[in-house]
Order: C-alpha cells, then structure tokens, then sequence
C-alpha cells in the first residue's frame, strides 16, 4: 500500500507539470485581457504601462518558468481583476461548491440506490419501466434547462423555494455552513437537486444493472439455500458487491460536480467556484482560470486514489501494491 501510495504521488508530479505547461501556453495563448481591463480612453502609455505591470510584454516562456519556480512556494499568480492571490480566491469560493456538490452527491446516492435497487429487483414491472424512464430524462435533458424548470415550477409558480443565492449560514462544528439554518437549507435544496438529477440517473442505472448480474449468480442462490432472510440475502451479499463499480464510478462522478458545477452556480448565483470561474473567462483572467485548472486536476488526482483505496477494502482480492 506504502509503495502504491509513492509511486502515485511520483506519477501525480509529473502529470501536473505537464498539465501546467499545457494549461499555461492555452490560456495565455487566447485573448487580450488588456483590452477588458484598461478603460477604452486609455493612452498608450497607460497601456503599456499595465502591459509591463501584468509581465504580459515577456515571452511565453519567460513568463512560465518563473510561474513554476512561484507555483512550488504555493503561489499560483495574482488575479488580474481582484489584485488578490488567485488560490486565495478560489479558497474563499471553494467551501460553498463543496458544500453543494457533498448535498448533491448524497441526494444521488440517497434517491439513485433504493430505486436502482427496486427496479432491479423487479425487472420489467410497471416500476421498474416507470423508473428506468425517468433515468432517461435524467440522462437526456440538459443541465441547465432542468434548472430553469425548477426555478420555474418551485419558486415562481408554487413559491416554496427560493431560487438563487446562498442564504444565510451559520457553524455547526466549527464548519461554515448553509446547513446550519432553514434560510440556508432552503436556498440549497434546488441547485443540489440540479446537480444530482444526472448523477441519480447513473447511480439508478449502475445499481440495477448490477442487481440484474448478481441475482442469478451461485452465491446468492446458497445464501437462500441457507435459509437467510431475503433482506440479508439482498444487503449482505448484493448489495455489497454491487457497490465496488458504483464506489469507482461515484469517487469520479464527484469530482466532476466540483469541477463542472458551473451550469448550476451560474443559474442559482450560487457564490462558488463555478461561477468565480465563468467570472474570470468573460474578463480573461488568466491567473485564476490557471490556478483553478490545476487545483482541478489535483483534487481528480487524489479522489482517484482514494477510490483506489477503498475498492481494495470493499473487494480484498485487489492488491494495490500490485497495480500500475
């Protein structure tokens, strides 16, 4: 596991530099940011001036190299827009989008497995049809039309929900957070359920499908033969193996609500790092569309291997030490 855990990280070096040079020379190879931050009567020597100020005068490499030797000290660059730190920004910004994207993934996996289960468990029944038809919509719809339906059926036609923002929040084990208020709740409740509605559909179909291959195999049949109780028979046997390619599949579908929760934020205003992202893109801001790509990239670096390790707990005949 020690020798596994090494390598990985050895490996997570490299992919970072070469995702950092990649990143660097696209971002900084597209648009002007001069143009979108130095007023339109400027002269041009305040242009150059703010030219010079932002090292946008220097060669490519000559501005990467000394970004690497910054990025090693934990310096990603200074926006150009807020004058701050960008990791500092997206640290200020990222609690929020983990906050909606650990709602979200726990609605997924709260609605997703019981009915992927059920319709499992009942193939070809009016339930099962019913459900895996709504798996479909799921899968179909685009993001952002379901969350206009949403806000349109639960905050402007039945008024139950409000329909952007962050509500007020408060600390519940030293953590801020929205959960700690009904305000805050309620302003949570639609964009988790925007960014889970795709992620139900996976987990619904996974679930089942994986039911449907376990239900006929021998062991299942010789836990019956026991004489164990069906609901043992389906928790204990089935469902556990069930859950190996669903841990896999759910570990990066996470990731993915973090990086891609942009779609969501910006149709809430969620204040989180999808839209501070989108923010950034409109005005090129280049340091913290940098910055915020390989933070990215690092946290898809460590859920993969945290996914790694728990599947060697869920199925012990994986040997981690023995894997790439």
């Amino acid at each position: 596991m020690t020798a596994f855990i090494i390598r990985r990280l050895c490996q997570s070096v490299v992919i970072l530099f070469l995702t950092s040079l990649i990143v660097f020379a696209g971002v900084y190879a597209i648009g002007d940011p001069i143009e979108i931050l130095v007023p339109a009567d400027a002269s041009q020597a305040e242009i150059a001036q703010a030219v010079q100020s932002l090292g946008l005068d220097l060669p490519l490499h000559q501005q990467y190299l000394p970004f690497v030797a910054n990025a090693l000290h934990g310096d990603l660059g200074t926006s150009f827009v807020f004058n701050q730190p960008a990791i500092q920004l997206i640290l200020q910004r990222l609690p929020a989008t983990l906050e909606l994207a650990c709602v979200a993934l726990v609605l997924a996996l709260a609605i997703g497995l019981p009915l992927g289960l059920v319709a499992g468990l009942k193939p070809d029944s009016a339930l099962d049809r019913g459900i895996m038809t709504g798996s479909i919509l799921g899968f179909s719809l685009p993001n952002f039309w379901q969350g206009i339906m949403l806000v349109l059926v639960f905050s402007v036609t039945l008024g139950w929900l409000p329909s952007t923002g962050r509500g007020a929040t408060g600390t519940v084990l030293g953590i801020h957070t929205s959960l700690a208020t009904w305000d805050g709740v309620r302003h949570l409740i639609l964009p988790a359920l925007n960014l889970a509605l795709f992620k139900i559909a996976l987990i619904v179909r996974l679930t089942r499908g994986g039911v449907r291959e376990t239900m006929p195999l021998d062991y299942v049949k010789f836990a019956r033969a026991k004489g164990l109780r069906e609901s043992r028979v389906i928790y204990m046997h089935v469902l556990k193996n069930i859950l190996i390619p669903i841990v896999t599949v759910v570990g990066m579908e996470f990731g993915s609500m973090i990086a891609f929760a942009t779609v969501t934020e910006t149709i809430f205003a969620w204040p989180g790092v999808g839209k501070l992202i989108i923010d950034s893109i409109m005005k090129l801001d280049r340091p913290v569309v940098v910055a915020y790509l390989l933070i990215v990239v690092t946290m898809f670096i460590l859920l993969n291997l945290l996914v790694d390790i728990v599947y060697s707990f869920l199925d012990p005949r994986v040997r981690l030490g023995a894997a790439d």
